[in-house]
């Protein structure tokens, strides 16, 4: 199939007109020419989403409730038995360094907090910061020993 240079066209669709603006008001797009009206609303993004043309916004007619102390919360990490079970084997010693070389920990924050969750059958000498009373228990009665750091 040829063409001749002169019989060359766009595809139909693809070539889209200039919008004309400015140019009087029986055209449509005269006066403001598409921007608007003058001031505060001519300009998107000028006004904040919470501003409420002068009137005191919700979020400052609402009183300030409670207080937080996340600033200062010790975080604890935690351990539970099923995990000293799958990475430790027995007579081993478990302490902050040991978990973090296992990989149990990602990093040791202010303590670390043994759980009961799970069971134990190696004797295993734990060492950590706390501890609660049923893996304690647990740990114990598994034939291992506990201390508090």
């Amino acid at each position: 199939m040829t063409f001749k240079i002169n019989e060359i066209k766009p595809t139909p669709g693809s070539k889209k007109a200039k919008k004309r603006v400015g140019r009087g008001i029986g055209s449509g797009r005269g006066k403001q020419s598409t921007r608007g009206a003058k001031g505060q609303t001519r300009a998107s993004g000028k006004v904040s989403p919470y501003f409420e043309g002068g009137q005191t916004p919700l979020y400052r007619r609402f009183p300030i409730k409670g207080f937080t102390n996340s600033r200062f919360e010790k975080k604890i990490q935690i351990v539970n038995l099923d995990d000293l079970e799958y990475f430790f084997d027995s007579g081993e010693e478990v302490n902050p360094q040991t978990l973090l070389e296992r990989k149990v920990l990602k990093k040791l924050g202010d303590g670390i907090k043994i759980l009961g969750r799970g069971e134990i059958t190696k004797d295993l000498k734990v060492k950590a910061h706390q501890f609660s009373k049923k893996a304690e228990e647990k740990i114990k009665a598994a034939g291992g020993s506990v201390e508090v750091i």
